[in-house]
């Protein structure tokens, strides 16, 4: 299936009506992952054409995925990566933890961006940053683009380096997420330390229910983890 390429038109929007020099564009992943980090990723590409094939990075082979990547390294003008932990996901909720993520990566940058596209409809950065929020910018938008196959293929790479006596978790294929083979393994051997512990998918494991960390309601659980918690999902 044909997508249209993703503009530069978001940018030059902001530009026009802030006076904004230095756009970055944001994107995560992660978020509705049972195990490992949400990675989120920054990137300012300026107003350059975007490399042939260029968009969501959920909309592209894992091949072509890992090559775009490798490409952007050195087309992109600059970009950085933050992560939040499983640990800091329980503690802080996963607005919170995104947040965290996302300030990382934009503390990591080597120029401060005047304003930001993030992907998605809710600003879960606030002040002091300037935000526009773009639904599906990760196809629409250049730079959030960028930061969506950047993200995806680190955090999948992290995911797939996880310690060899987890790797009956499937990792290395489902990056985190409620494979078959993942569930399978939880079932019989319960949590990793690479879980994430508040998830409601422990209250379909009773025998490792226990572990289980509550700090949200049910309902702003699932809010924040994007309905992702049923096992059965």
């Amino acid at each position: 299936m044909a997508y249209e390429p993703p503009t530069h038109a978001v940018e030059r929007s902001i530009r026009a009506t802030t006076g904004a020099k230095i756009v970055a564009g944001i994107d995560e992943v992660g978020r509705g992952a049972w195990a490992g980090p949400v990675t989120v990723c920054a990137a300012v590409t300026g107003l350059r054409r975007p490399p042939v094939g260029l968009t969501d990075s959920k909309l592209i082979t894992p091949k072509r995925r890992a090559e775009m990547a490798e490409l952007l390294q050195s087309w992109v003008t600059a970009h950085a990566l933050g992560h939040a932990s499983s640990e800091e996901i329980d503690e802080l909720g996963m607005t919170a933890a995104l947040r965290l993520a996302a300030g990382r990566a934009l503390e990591a940058l080597p120029v401060r961006p005047d304003a930001i596209i993030l992907d998605g409809k809710h600003d879960y950065l606030g002040v002091p940053w300037q935000v526009r929020t773009v639904i599906k910018g990760d196809q629409s938008c250049v730079a959030v683009a960028a930061a969506s196959v950047i993200a995806k293929v680190h955090r999948d790479a992290m995911m797939a380096q996880l310690p060899e006596e987890f790797s009956v978790f499937g990792f290395a294929d489902n990056a985190g997420y409620p494979s078959p083979v993942h569930k399978a393994a939880l079932r019989e051997l319960g949590p990793t330390p690479y879980h994430r512990l508040s998830w409601a998918y422990l209250d379909y494991l009773p025998q490792w229910r226990h572990l289980k960390k509550v700090r949200l309601s049910p309902e702003a659980a699932e809010l924040e983890s994007g309905g992702q918690l049923g096992f059965d999902f």
